[in-house]
């Protein structure tokens, strides 16, 4: 009591103290020592003990994070702010196609950029997608891979028949689709963050959280796969594309795994995976080029196989989808832990 003696007095409910408990490392075995058989009954024992809280309070609880119109509408719109900068690019090189100069257009490609850098800057400043404690170098790796989705599968097109050869085609169309996705992931993190503290305000013990949230982690991720689908889609279509955009999916998944860590104070794993993702793309025409050396070429041979399996597009799939599985997998136990949400991030 006297080491976690703020905890105790600032908690409005057992669960509380058994979370901060569970976030300074203490563990059920470390509860057995104090005679208790695990931490939420040592934490139910420190509750009543605590003196500093008015008789009759116990049965309080903390409200769920309840969802303010005017700040949710807010946020919201700058969710939007990202796609709609995307699509009135996108639109206005489509209508003045053949008309505009090549610097021009150029021109138009850099301020529709800047203007969607800007938007999402913003957006990631305010509700459920912003960060606490920043995203670290995440940032950074998520630029390449932007760039790998739209110029890698022309890259390793080039590379794997034996070039590159000339300038790389730019595929636009993922871009797109993943700006547009940003409010759908801004609504799924704000679900799930709402749900988990309704889960965490109603649980009885840690082990009955956890495994509330689980579910919940997991038909987030499938609500925002269904909706980031269609518009990749629709991008697709609209831009004039023929592909299937597996490899743009995997990616905004792992971007919105990657951001939903990041948002309930959780960065690290995040970045880890976003980092892995890019080396596993940087490696591929790496492997391929150094397999020209005499002697290396085994090193081309799974990069050849890969790419004579499910072409171009499989490399950037295999890289981010492996990277999304392992984040969702570490996020399943990561933010089943009621310490991931004592404290409301959303802001709305």
């Amino acid at each position: 009591m006297h080491h976690h003696r703020d905890l105790c007095e600032r908690a409005v409910s057992p669960l509380e103290i058994a979370a901060g408990l569970e976030a300074h490392g203490l563990t059920d075995r470390t509860a057995a020592r104090y005679r208790h058989r695990d931490v939420f009954a040592l934490a139910e024992e420190l509750y009543a003990r605590t003196p500093a809280r008015p008789a009759g309070s116990a049965v309080a609880v903390p409200p769920p994070p309840g969802p303010d119109t005017e700040a949710r509408a807010g946020w919201t719109l700058l969710a939007l702010l990202p796609g709609a900068a995307c699509l009135a690019t996108a639109g206005l090189l489509l209508v003045t196609e053949g008309t505009l100069s090549g610097g021009a257009r150029a021109t138009v490609i850099v301020t529709g950029a800047l203007l969607a850098c800007l938007a999402l800057r913003f957006c990631l400043g305010r509700g459920p997608l912003r960060a606490p404690e920043g995203a670290g170098r995440a940032g950074m790796y998520a630029c390449w891979l932007l760039s790998f989705a739209v110029y890698g599968e022309e890259l390793i097109a080039q590379v794997v028949s034996g070039g590159p050869d000339g300038p790389w085609e730019a595929a636009p169309a993922p871009l797109l689709g993943l700006t547009a996705a940003v409010a759908p992931a801004a609504w799924c993190a704000h679900f799930f963050t709402v749900q988990a503290h309704r889960k965490l305000t109603g649980s009885r013990a840690l082990e009955e959280f956890g495994a509330g949230v689980r579910p919940l982690l997991l038909a987030a991720v499938v609500l925002f796969l269904c909706a980031l689908l269609p518009l990749l889609f629709l991008a697709d279509l609209g831009l004039g594309g023929t592909g299937t955009p597996v490899s743009a999916a995997a990616l905004g998944v792992l971007f919105f795994l990657a951001r939903l860590l990041a948002a309930h104070g959780l960065p690290e794993p995040g970045t880890v995976a976003l980092a892995a993702a890019c080396a596993a793309e940087a490696a591929a025409p790496a492997l391929v080029l150094a397999g020209r050396l005499p002697g290396l070429e085994p090193l081309a041979r799974p990069v050849h196989a890969l790419v004579a399996a499910g072409g171009p597009g499989s490399v950037p799939a295999l890289a981010c989808g492996a990277a999304a599985l392992g984040l969702l997998l570490h996020a399943s136990a990561a933010l089943s832990r009621a310490s991931a949400h004592t404290h409301p991030h959303t802001g709305a």
